[in-house]
This record gives structure tokens, sequence and C-alpha cells, in this order.
């Protein structure tokens, strides 16, 4: 009888890196920002994103993390209600993360192998003034 197991970890590419700058915005305007989270290696992984407290490494602010929202799925985006192709509903089931301005979808999910997953950064330019915020990506088996 013959056994064998390859012990693996989770590799991914972030684009882009880091930061994110939308500019200088006309108050009441939105942009609108991809990054692209995208699987590199041979099993799949889970990926949730959190807000980091200011001047906190992210194994503090891990402890304190503002989480995703759960987002209620209307009438029409039922299970059983056909999407033909559309991904609506798994965007309301992975949740957002409101942060200011800002507003991160999908939070959570997961990627197969060589597969990516984009996530939308929205800015809706409020309050006069400069609005940061500090994201941070955990992913599982990295």
């Amino acid at each position: 009888l013959r056994v064998s197991a390859k012990a693996v970890y989770s590799k991914y590419i972030i684009e882009p890196a880091s930061p994110i700058n939308f500019g200088a915005m006309i108050k009441g305007t939105k942009k609108i920002q991809t990054v692209v989270l995208e699987n590199k290696g041979t099993v799949n992984f889970k990926f949730r994103i959190h807000q980091a407290l200011k001047g906190a490494s992210a194994l503090e602010s891990k402890r304190y993390e503002k989480p995703c929202t759960e987002v209620s799925v209307p009438p029409f985006l039922s299970e059983e209600a056909p999407l033909h192709g559309c991904s609506l509903l798994k965007h309301f089931l992975q949740g957002l993360l409101n942060l200011g301005m800002f507003t991160v979808s999908p939070c959570s999910g997961s990627i197969g192998p060589w597969g990516q997953q984009k996530i939308t950064v929205e800015c809706l330019a409020g309050e006069e003034g400069t609005c940061e915020e500090q994201l941070y990506i955990d992913i599982t088996g990295r």
C-alpha cells in the first residue's frame, strides 16, 4: 500500500498591493476602484476583509475587528430565483463592509486554485476633508 501527501500553503497575489487613492473628489460624487485577490496555489482558501484599528498591528486589530455586515437578500434574489448566470445573489450573501466614505464588497469568500476575486472599493465623498481607512485581508492557510 503506497500512501503519499504533499503539504502546501496558500499562495496569493493582491493587485494593486497598496495604497488605493481616490484623489480629490467633489462632495456627493462616487468613484469605484477594484482590487484583485488571486489564488496562485493548488488549494482553495477563504478570505475575509477587516477594518484595522489605527496604529495597531493586524494581530491586535483582529481582536477588535469590524466584521462584514450581513445583507438581507431581497425576495427577488431568493436562492430559487433564476439568475441566468448572474452573481447578484453571491454578492448579497458575501456581505459588505462600510467604513466611513468607503464600502468594500465582497468582504469574504472562497477562491479556488488559480482563481481570482475582484473586490470593489467604492468611495462616496461625504463631509469635506480627508478620509483614510486601513484594511487587512485575512487569508486562511497562509
